[in-house]
């Protein structure tokens, strides 16, 4: 029983993780019906922005400001940053090729995978970096970092800030984006631009800032998903 609680935490934090790049993709996918696989590498570039926003501040072990200030710094430029990348990559990309027939932005959006994929691996020469989620925060003599705290347990199994942190943040992002397009005026021509686009266009709707928006929010979710679960998966790297 005691395993099977233990899988039960990991499965939900897991599942919380994933949910947030699901999301990305299926927004863009929602409203031009395009498979973004970019999207993936845009999630890649998320995870650098955050891991230099730590050495920034002094490195996992010898940060320089509180580590919630830390993460909310994080997660402010990553999906700002990491937004407005995908804004570009729309903008120049994408729009271009919209009246296309499938195929073409289909081939461009591997092409944009890998532009993103080789450009990173030139900008740091291919190095491998770890966030030492472990040692994140880390005082004096103590074992692990503020985010490795246990705040319960479940069948003797430990349930850690970083859990809980991941999971709150899953659902505060699911939430926020279903009142986004459910009772928003923007998320009503969210909506009409999906069902139709030259309808909604006819109709007033600046189909090109919602299309925009749409990538800009789309892109900021990998980035915030890629920052969890840095702070979650022990020596992970990117």
């Amino acid at each position: 029983m005691s395993f099977f609680f233990q899988e039960l935490v990991n499965g939900v934090t897991t599942g919380a993780l994933y949910s947030l790049i699901a999301l990305g993709f299926s927004m863009v996918y929602g409203v031009l019906k395009l498979l973004n696989f970019a999207h993936g590498d845009l999630y890649m570039v998320g995870a650098y922005i955050g891991f230099f926003v730590i050495q920034w501040f002094g490195g996992a072990q010898h940060l320089s400001i509180a580590v919630p200030l830390l993460l909310v710094i994080m997660f402010v430029l990553a999906a700002g940053l990491v937004g407005g990348l995908g804004v570009a990559i729309e903008r120049f990309a994408y729009r271009p090729l919209r009246d296309a027939p499938r195929i073409a932005p289909l081939i461009t959006a591997i092409g944009v995978s890998f532009f993103l994929e080789n450009s990173v691996q030139l900008l740091t020469n291919g190095f491998q970096y770890t966030y030492d989620p472990f040692d994140l925060g880390k005082k004096g003599n103590e074992p692990f970092g503020p985010l490795y705290h246990s705040v319960f347990s479940v069948a003797g199994n430990p349930v850690y800030v970083v859990q809980i942190f991941v999971v709150a943040t899953a659902l505060f992002l699911m939430v926020a984006l279903v009142l986004l397009v459910s009772r928003t005026r923007f998320g009503k021509s969210m909506r009409a631009t999906a069902y139709d686009r030259e309808a909604a266009s006819m109709m007033g709707i600046d189909t090109d800032r919602v299309i925009a928006m749409t990538f800009f929010m789309a892109a900021g979710y990998p980035a915030t998903r890629h920052l969890t679960i840095h702070s979650h998966d022990v020596g992970d790297a990117v």
